[in-house]
């Protein structure tokens, strides 16, 4: 999804970092509007930028941005560092609980900040 000509859209593109605040291959938390958000930077994937809600359902607690990123058949995903479940970067979906999901933010790059679409 491309907002670069549409002024309204984007007003709704937050700054959340500089890029050079990425970790590569790892992730980082932001607070946006009172939500914990886990943004990931995978250098070997095809679409760089990731970002997720940060609160691993099954554990209980906000530690997504702490699991270890990979990817299972292809799809780039997060492991809870409690419990370790699969959680989609693409979707959200947890990969061995189909009642289990995480938030999933449009994310990207402009001028060297990382924003985020709210």
């Amino acid at each position: 999804m491309e907002f670069t000509n549409d002024k309204q859209a984007d007003k709704n593109w937050i700054k959340v970092c500089s890029e050079q605040d990425l970790v590569k291959d790892a992730g980082v938390c932001a607070l946006i509007n009172d939500q914990q958000i886990a943004i990931f930077h995978l250098e070997k994937a095809e679409q760089k930028l990731f970002a997720v809600g940060n609160f691993d359902p099954i554990g209980k607690a906000n530690v997504i941005y702490r699991g270890i990123v990979g990817s299972i058949n292809d799809e780039p995903v997060v492991a809870s560092p409690l419990y370790k479940q699969h959680f989609s970067l693409l979707t959200g979906q947890c990969l061995q609980d189909e009642a289990s999901n995480v938030p999933v933010y449009l994310v990207r790059v402009q001028s060297g900040e990382v924003q985020l679409f709210v």
